[in-house]
């Protein structure tokens, strides 16, 4: 990709503010690195947060529909619904409501990330072997435990996938709050950019914003090798 990069910009096919060059785009990186350090610790915390509320509660949410089937019938069409909306059409609500504060950025990433770590976590729940939940009720053990002893551990695979998918939506669900209303973070960079014909800043800040989501997908990573070795180990033999 680098080289095709290169080769399109060098040989003149497309003109600089269309598509900048490798070396503009590490230029703007270079001149501009305080620049871009503190609008990326902006996008970064909002990401962390939203994401952090988005697991907590998915995973109760998920925990209570798997327990209870009239929650699930009350919330499921709820939280599909929340879903199918395009989330840069409400999130002019949320500046409206919460004001031009971090606030609106974080909702966002809340909505882009719930929807995977629900629907994991129900899937993962769900996946235990019916026969090893008999054989726990058998010898006495209480719902509690066996929730902590079988059910949470049987669902960390799927979990952790839907971690890793949620993290990604994060960072793009705190850029899209930022586009709406803000005047910080790589979404603001991102405007910024885009009305001054910077395509150079604006690849920057597109490059940061994937290298932050690969980043928190990579620590997901670990976390389910150091979780699940044993689920890590398979799935490398695989």
């Amino acid at each position: 990709m680098v080289v095709a990069w290169f080769a399109v910009t060098t040989t003149g096919l497309v003109q600089p503010y269309i598509i900048p060059s490798p070396v503009d785009t590490w230029k703007a990186f270079t001149d501009n690195p305080e620049y871009l350090w503190g609008h990326t610790l902006v996008t970064t915390g909002e990401t962390l947060a939203g994401f952090v509320i988005a697991a907590v509660v998915g995973v109760l949410v998920a925990v209570l529909m798997v327990y209870s089937p009239t929650l699930e019938k009350t919330f499921y069409p709820l939280i599909l619904f929340a879903q199918v909306i395009p989330k840069i059409a409400i999130a002019p609500l949320f500046v409206v409501w919460l004001g031009f504060g971090a606030s609106p950025k974080v909702l966002v990433a809340v909505l882009m990330a719930f929807f995977p770590v629900v629907i994991s976590g129900i899937s993962g729940l769900r996946s235990v072997d019916p026969e090893l939940l008999e054989l726990t009720s058998t010898m006495g053990a209480s719902r509690i435990k066996t929730f902590w002893k079988v059910r949470f551990p049987a669902a960390l695979p799927e979990l952790l996938s839907g971690l890793k998918v949620a993290a990604t939506l994060a960072v793009t669900g705190a850029v899209v709050g930022e586009f709406v209303g803000a005047n910080s973070g790589l979404g603001f960079v991102i405007l910024q950019a885009n009305g001054n014909i910077d395509t150079a800043m604006l690849f920057a800040a597109l490059i940061i914003m994937s290298a932050l989501g690969v980043l928190l997908f990579a620590i997901i990573q670990v976390a389910e090798t150091l979780l699940i070795p044993w689920h890590a180990s398979r799935r490398n033999r695989g």
